[in-house]
């Protein structure tokens, strides 16, 4: 099965990082209206969120969702850890019997690779900041909007026959 707590919550600090660069307040119900998702599964991936010091939540009047520390203070590691905790991304099947040597050194072998793996993984994550990525999505908007207003398909003019 597909994990994607690590894609939402990415989704979630980016909405939250841009809400406070718009000036607007965000609540669990705004983050699942733009997610498409049930606000219960929004809530339960903020738990670890504000565990580790990413988000600050607060109820009532006025309460909201706002960032726990500056964008360019949480990389996406930080989300990355948060939501997944200890989980692997990659796994060797647990119940390969040893029949031969590959199936008797496939767990070793594959616990070699996936380390490498993960090593890459979290080291892109760590390089790249909430801010940055904020300001890569705004820049990819930018370009998105001026594809679509230069590429408006022309009138069409009707000919007498």
């Amino acid at each position: 099965m597909i994990d994607v707590r690590f894609s939402t919550a990415v989704q979630m600090v980016l909405s939250i990082a841009l809400a406070e660069h718009d000036g607007f307040r965000c609540t669990s119900q705004t983050l699942a209206d733009g997610l498409g998702a049930n606000p219960s599964f929004v809530r339960t991936l903020m738990v670890p969120l504000n565990r580790d010091g990413l988000l600050l939540s607060t109820k009532g009047k006025g309460g909201g969702i706002r960032l726990g520390r500056p964008s360019d203070k949480i990389t996406l590691r930080d989300i990355y850890c948060a939501v997944t905790e200890d989980k692997k991304l990659f796994v060797a099947r647990p119940d390969v019997p040893a029949r031969c040597r590959i199936s008797a050194n496939i767990g070793d072998f594959f616990q070699i690779i996936t380390q490498d793996a993960e090593g890459a993984v979290l080291h892109s994550l760590e390089n790249r900041t909430v801010a940055d990525s904020l300001k890569k999505i705004l820049q990819i908007d930018r370009r998105r909007q001026a594809k679509l207003s230069s590429g408006a398909p022309a009138k069409l003019i009707r000919t007498a026959t």
